[in-house]
């Protein structure tokens, strides 16, 4: 794998591969910084300024148009052509989640003042519609017409987005989920990922776990869905966990891969129930993955401290190697994505 110049001054939170340039890179990072690498010349192309930590960031529908939330609360709009910022609006606490629908071309933050909100990327407003949630929002991720918001006290509500678009028009208080779901994983819920097939998602904890869940609530479909321990370490006779920051579903084979700050990257053939390949450990913790979108040729790394041992680990960490760990990576990837059996 390569690492990019130029990385984050503190700690990665996101990133996200251009929908149709598979060398265009968004990596936002808890320095209040959004920045634009181009994968192929290895540079840094841009940078956006916020007022705090940028916890998310995703792409429209093309190559022009980049999005963000974070600590500050705001929501804003990128052209990156132009490298000018709108802002679109705000909620009334950190924004922990942001994703573009490309189907209705609107932005749908999540945030832990308990709503989700729906933006209109062409024009900023003070009063967007806005769906509550029981809970603080720490994930949200949609395949084709549904949006899964992961919550504070285990809660999932699962949203379909044509109902959430006709629901604008009133303020989006009327939409009310088309299921909701208590995680099957005992402890705190770190992310999600829908799979790219739509039929379900991937969600992870703190304690090192990983639950396959799907959308049809047959029972034939629910007994499918099961949870399983990873990023794991067992060190002079104790098991170690980790959380796993982040999972990325592979755009063209329905496997997914998962890092963890045990500083390691799994792929997995959840059909099959087994991994498929676990990559040579980094030097610190990974926080951020995604593939390429129109290949999964590539996956984005981002390597950093996680704080998930405090003060103490950033010191070890500064000892064993010199400083900070920081780095974006890209590796090329291949047939190991494939399922088992697959040709």
């Amino acid at each position: 794998d390569i690492e990019l110049s130029n990385p984050p001054d503190d700690s990665i939170s996101a990133l996200a591969f251009a929908p149709n340039a598979d060398d265009q890179l968004l990596v936002a990072s808890w320095d209040g910084e959004l920045r634009l690498y181009d994968v192929a010349s290895n540079s840094l192309k841009s940078h956006f300024s916020h007022k705090a930590a940028v916890l998310g960031c995703c792409w429209g529908s093309d190559n022009k148009h980049a999005y963000s939330g974070g600590l500050d609360s705001w929501v804003r709009a990128f052209d990156l052509e132009s490298e000018t910022t709108t802002v679109l609006g705000a909620h009334t606490a950190t924004i922990s989640a942001i994703i573009h629908h490309g189907a209705t071309n609107t932005v749908y933050t999540g945030s832990w003042d308990q709503t989700v909100r729906a933006w209109d990327p062409r024009s900023p407003s003070a009063n967007p519609p806005a769906y509550a949630q029981p809970e603080r929002v720490y994930a949200m991720d949609a395949a084709d017409n549904t949006l899964v918001v992961a919550m504070a006290g285990r809660l999932v509500n699962i949203y379909d987005l044509r109902m959430m678009k006709e629901s604008s028009a009133n303020g989006g208080g009327l939409c009310e989920p088309t299921q909701r779901r208590e995680s099957s994983l005992r402890f705190m819920t770190r992310t999600l990922a829908c799979m790219s097939d739509g039929k379900g998602y991937a969600m992870s904890s703190v304690e090192g776990r990983i639950a396959v869940e799907y959308f049809d609530p047959s029972p034939k479909s629910q007994d499918k869905k099961y949870a399983f321990k990873c990023h794991r370490q067992a060190v002079d006779g104790v098991d170690l966990v980790w959380p796993v920051n982040s999972l990325a579903f592979h755009p063209k084979y329905n496997t997914f891969a998962s890092a963890g700050s045990d500083g390691t990257v799994s792929l997995w053939d959840h059909t099959a129930k087994k991994r498929l390949k676990q990559y040579p450990k980094y030097a610190s913790a990974v926080t951020a993955i995604g593939f390429t979108n129109s290949t999964g040729d590539k996956l984005a790394i981002g390597v950093s401290y996680a704080w998930d041992e405090g003060e103490d680990g950033l010191k070890r960490e500064v000892t064993a190697n010199g400083g900070r760990v920081i780095q974006v990576r890209v590796r090329t990837v291949g047939d190991e994505c494939k399922p088992r059996g697959a040709k």
